[in-house]
């Protein structure tokens, strides 16, 4: 094993380009994120040591952080991002809201240190910048269902044009994942602070993973990991958002998938999921529906670039939200979380570029050829946005 070792360490320092993955085993038994898989060897099993010699490879050190006063504007994926006062970025599981009236880029995800200490808030005018808003929603305003020793995960948040009120939709559970409920705050402010309104189980079932989703005619719909974690349930909120309307559709039933983000491109709808294996990175899938509430088909694994099994572990990481890029249609960022579960709160930010177009892949889930055009997540060491990108 030493010298397995060795040589893929010195693979890596000679070629500082692509990570080598070795083949997955057999799909794994379903785990909840606090028990790591581990059919996916020898580099799985180095990703999730933290006395791996390997470690700095997924996790390089504060010398090579993302600095906003470098003024490169480069993106490094798997790299410490810092905010504007030079202090890491605590926004894990995170989603992305624009906020029409300020111009500004709001991002939320959660606030860790030894626990979930809260919400976090960054502002930015360009994606790249970000200024520390403070903790948004903290965890000691939740009655105790967010303590440190339980889970708050995945926080979104969406502008009601209604009632004037941004809204927090959250994963809440208790550390064995057993309350697997949603947890809801408004604000009328998108930095806060937000008033939690209580938890509940939508639609009478168990959710883990999950996101929310504005559609363009202003109807929220939310989208969760359900019966432990074998299907997804999606379905209309009411519309102030705070609660669920009666009608749910059960989607992906049997394929074991998490972690979803959803986005839209000329009608048509796309979810990006990943399979379910603890802290450890597996495959991401894409699929896409005329309608979001379905039906829904599978039309493949987008990644692209990199050594095979690379992608076929999302470049070491777990979907979370997809942005759209503004001025730039059937453009996107694909925002991604490098877990490090030895250390959640050092847990890293994998954003690559995605794009919509190009010939469709050569078979669907059917095994005919996809109507679908193809969606595909580029793999860069560090990229830019396109200088006509314009906020």
């Amino acid at each position: 094993m030493v010298g397995l070792l060795l040589m893929l360490q010195l693979y890596f320092v000679a070629s500082h380009r692509n990570v080598h993955v070795p083949q997955p085993s057999a799909s794994p038994p379903l785990r909840h994120k606090h028990s790591p898989q581990a059919g996916i060897k020898p580099l799985i099993d180095e990703f999730l040591d933290k006395n791996s010699p390997l470690r700095h490879l997924f996790f390089p050190d504060i010398k090579s952080a993302i600095h906003p006063a470098n003024g490169s504007h480069y993106y490094r994926p798997g790299h410490i991002w810092l905010d504007t006062q030079g202090n890491p970025i605590q926004a894990h599981g995170g989603g992305v809201l624009y906020d029409e009236t300020s111009h500004t880029y709001y991002w939320y995800g959660e606030y860790r240190q030894v626990g979930v200490i809260g919400v976090g808030c960054y502002s930015s005018k360009d994606l790249w910048t970000w200024q520390n808003q403070g903790i948004v929603l903290s965890a000691q305003q939740i009655n105790n269902e967010t303590h440190k020793s339980n889970m708050l995960e995945r926080p979104k948040v969406i502008y009601n044009d209604k009632t004037g009120k941004y809204v927090m939709w959250m994963h809440v559970d208790d550390v064995h994942y057993r309350k697997a409920a949603v947890g809801i705050a408004i604000s009328d402010r998108p930095t806060g602070p937000f008033q939690y309104l209580g938890s509940r189980r939508p639609h009478g079932f168990d959710s883990r993973d999950m996101t929310i989703f504005k559609d363009d005619n202003g109807v929220a719909y939310i989208i969760y990991s359900s019966k432990m974690n074998t299907e997804l349930h999606i379905g209309p909120l009411t519309e102030d958002y705070l609660d669920v309307q009666p009608n749910m559709r059960r989607i992906l039933v049997g394929q074991r998938r998490e972690a979803p983000a959803v986005f839209k491109y000329q009608g048509t709808y796309y979810m990006i999921t990943s399979a379910c294996t603890g802290w450890a990175p597996n495959e991401a899938k894409v699929d896409a529906a005329e309608s979001i509430m379905g039906p829904w088909e599978t039309i493949g694994d987008p990644c692209i670039g990199g050594k095979e099994m690379f992608r076929l572990t999302t470049f070491l990481s777990q979907s979370t939200f997809v942005l759209p890029l503004l001025g730039l249609p059937g453009s996107y960022i694909f925002m991604a979380d490098r877990w490090n579960p030895a250390e959640l709160n050092d847990s890293r930010y994998v954003w690559l570029p995605l794009a919509i177009g190009g010939r469709p892949l050569e078979s669907n889930s059917s095994g005919s050829q996809s109507p679908w055009p193809r969606v595909s997540i580029h793999w860069h060491k560090k990229w830019r946005l396109p200088l006509s990108w314009r906020l």
